[in-house]
């Protein structure tokens, strides 16, 4: 639960536009690295901090300042200042349980995100991650220092494809094509978990096959909160409202568009076989009760008659014809065995065993 509710105590009573880092504690480092390019040249560095961020500003070409960890307030504030961002804007990057959605400033564009990961014990998390898109620069925000991004380095360095020829918002577009393919390889993943789990309700539910069906529940809530709202904010980008949006680059968001529709769609069909599923293991669990109380009843019936037999010559009244028979006991065990051979053979007949 706790990765679809976060505390927010730490802002209660504040005014608009506090900077106040509502994330886990990190140890980590803040990495900055700027990335300059154009068509026949390319720049890559490291800086310690943004004060030299005004040397980045009104620069040939496109460039990307990409920071990874924004616990680091002073930092941020710094480079508001520097941009000219919003107090709000700034606010909402250090708030890293915001939904998706986009705010044009007319300068800039201010874009958030989800990045879904699927660690190797099975488990989902979510990550916020926050652009800024101006007329030839990019700020991205990520909340730890990952890889996700390095396919994208990896094209620019190389000057693979059109984007080393294109401006800001086509590099915006990349990183955003890259988040929603990433929700494939997540779904793939679940598709795989999901199969498994089916094959385990409808042959051996156990009590931890519950367990794992509400986890899998929990997961896609919180899919379905990352991607669901990314469909207006794709489409907003995709009907080019900014001038910061070109027209060559405003068919590529459309791919982007129809690419999170078939995630949606993806996400509320596994929404749909857990929904089942979680019926399917109640049925499975009932009907393997019930074949326990059905093998239960017929040992109680057979037994039923033989009792009685067995009650009725253990009265011990004197005058009892049988008590004197020499044949008696085994005459009365061959008459319990001839009952039970009958009743079980009936039940058969009637399929009941």
């Amino acid at each position: 639960m706790s990765k679809l509710l976060r505390k927010q105590a730490k802002k209660a009573g504040l005014p608009p536009g506090s900077l106040v880092y509502t994330g886990e504690k990190v140890d980590e480092k803040v990495s900055i690295s700027i990335i300059e390019y154009d068509e026949q040249h390319f720049q890559e560095r490291e800086i310690a901090s943004f004060d030299e961020c005004l040397l980045l500003k009104n620069k040939p070409g496109v460039t990307w300042i990409k920071v990874d960890g924004i616990h680091a307030v002073e930092n941020l504030q710094k480079l508001g200042d520097c941009f000219k961002l919003h107090p709000l804007v700034l606010e909402d990057i250090l708030n890293t349980d915001q939904r998706p959605k986009i705010e044009d400033f007319d300068d800039y564009i201010y874009i958030v995100l989800r990045l879904i990961n699927y660690a190797a014990d099975n488990e989902l998390s979510s990550e916020q991650i926050s652009l800024i898109l101006g007329s030839n620069f990019l700020i991205s925000f990520q909340e730890s220092d990952g890889a996700v991004f390095a396919p994208v380095l990896e094209r620019l360095r190389t000057s693979k494809g059109r984007i080393r020829k294109t401006g800001a918002d086509y590099l915006a577009y990349a990183l955003m094509d890259l988040i929603v393919d990433n929700y494939f390889v997540v779904l793939e993943k679940f598709g795989e978990a999901i199969e498994y789990l089916e094959e385990e309700v409808v042959k051996q539910p156990t009590p931890g096959t519950l367990r794992d069906i509400h986890r899998f529940k929990y997961d896609m809530i919180l899919l379905r909160k990352s991607v669901w709202p990314l469909r207006e904010v794709i489409a907003r980008l995709d009907r080019r409202e900014s001038d910061l949006i070109q027209e060559a680059t405003g068919i590529y968001f459309k791919d982007v568009y129809d690419h999170t529709i078939i995630a949606i769609d993806n996400i509320e069909t596994y929404r749909d076989i857990l929904s089942g599923m979680l019926d399917i293991y109640l049925s499975s669990i009932s009907n393997r009760l019930n074949e326990v109380m059905k093998v239960l009843t017929v040992i109680a019936t057979i037994f039923m008659p033989l009792t009685f037999l067995a009650g009725v010559w253990g009265m011990n009244f004197k005058y009892m014809p049988e008590l004197n028979w020499i044949w008696g006991y085994p005459a009365a065990l061959s008459l319990m065995i001839v009952i039970a051979l009958c009743m079980v053979r009936y039940f058969r007949r009637k399929k009941w065993i």
